[in-house]
């Protein structure tokens, strides 16, 4: 039995693909996302996922590493691991761009990674989905913002089990729901992410968590646990219910865009972006441009909306003084403020300063 969360319509279903042109952003395939709590498992998860829609290949750019916010995380990530896996042989499944893998690599794992996105011809990486078949196997398996893109999760980590003998530690990491609640993040709400994951999920999930916690300013969840201890979820007596409020921020955005005349930008054109300026279109707000640091990024358009994107420096030969500028994640607001020298207008969107 499920009980029904939300139901949002026609999301861009891949918020992290690039297009040549607005055209085409526009044009991107569209899907629903209907969250429900299955009340077997506790689990949530979207009732309307179609893996059909969607296509990981070399135009998905979700490298965040141009940033050194993020380098500073990546780096709090490798202190856990190092706690945990004492053992040179490690597997990254969903290693995206390798930027991860190459670090576990520098500080002297054996570490292989697995992921149909990445580019290159690194002997180091299987350009592959996961799967049993390919033969590899690990004292330790790492999974950063992987699980949440698998429809059955829990069969999913059977599987790494299966091909790993039935062993090994695993860290797995993955948007924090709860964060995702109590920030009112509506925008952090994917298609791609068929699953929002709490604390208690994994509690329920593994026998033996070594270590749980918080990271990236709480945003992401982490759980270091033993794969042989994985185990049916069963859900608990607690119901979870989304704020009322959750979607508020949609009108509070609208409200101060129709206020301000001018030039009106999004600093982050990756998932946060996308999802932020689908609903403000539907809200009758365009944007003129979208700022991102990834040079990959710029020059191309994004996912629903098809709004351009360019690199700080361009953004600010185009934009206004004083253009109000909504800044997608917080974290970067200090690496944010010093690019843009002081001559936009930031609106934080996840710390309720609209």
């Amino acid at each position: 039995m499920q009980r029904e969360l939300v139901n949002i319509q026609g999301l861009p279903v891949l918020q992290n693909r690039v297009f040549d042109s607005a055209e085409a952003g526009t044009a991107s395939p569209r899907g629903n996302v209907v969250l429900v709590q299955d009340q077997s498992s506790g689990l949530i998860f979207n009732q309307a996922f179609d893996p059909t829609l969607l296509t990981y290949d070399a135009d998905y750019q979700n490298e965040q590493a141009c940033s050194s916010v993020f380098r500073e995380h990546l780096e709090s990530v490798l202190a856990i691991i190092r706690r945990h896996f004492t053992t040179r042989s490690l597997i990254e499944v969903g290693c995206g761009k390798g930027y991860f893998l190459n670090l576990l690599r520098q500080s002297g794992y054996e570490a292989t990674g697995i992921d149909p996105a990445f580019e290159g011809d690194s002997p180091d990486v299987v350009a592959a989905p996961f799967s049993p078949s390919l033969g590899l196997s690990a004292d330790g398996l790492v999974l950063r913002h992987v699980l949440e893109h698998i429809q059955d999760p829990v069969a999913f980590l059977r599987e790494i089990a299966r091909a790993n003998g039935g062993q090994g530690k695993i860290y797995i990491e993955v948007p924090c729901f709860d964060w995702i609640c109590e920030r009112r993040a509506w925008f952090d709400i994917f298609y791609e992410h068929v699953n929002y994951f709490r604390a208690v999920d994994f509690e329920l999930m593994f026998e033996r968590v070594h270590e749980q916690g918080h990271v990236f300013g709480g945003q992401y969840l982490y759980v270091v646990a033993d794969l042989a201890s994985l185990r049916q979820p069963v859900a608990t007596p607690h119901r979870f219910v989304l704020p009322p409020d959750f979607m508020a921020g949609i009108d509070e955005s609208m409200i101060v865009s129709r206020a301000t005349s001018g030039a009106k930008a999004i600093w982050g054109a990756s998932s946060k972006g996308v999802i932020f300026s689908h609903h403000l279109r539907g809200a009758g707000i365009e944007f003129d441009l979208a700022v991102d640091i990834n040079p990959v990024k710029q020059g191309r358009f994004m996912a629903g909306t098809g709004v351009e994107i360019m690199s700080p420096e361009s953004a600010l030969q185009r934009l206004p003084p004083g253009t109000l500028t909504f800044v997608m994640n917080s974290n970067y607001f200090d690496e944010i403020v010093t690019q843009s020298l002081g001559r936009l207008r930031l609106i934080k969107v996840d710390q309720n300063e609209i």
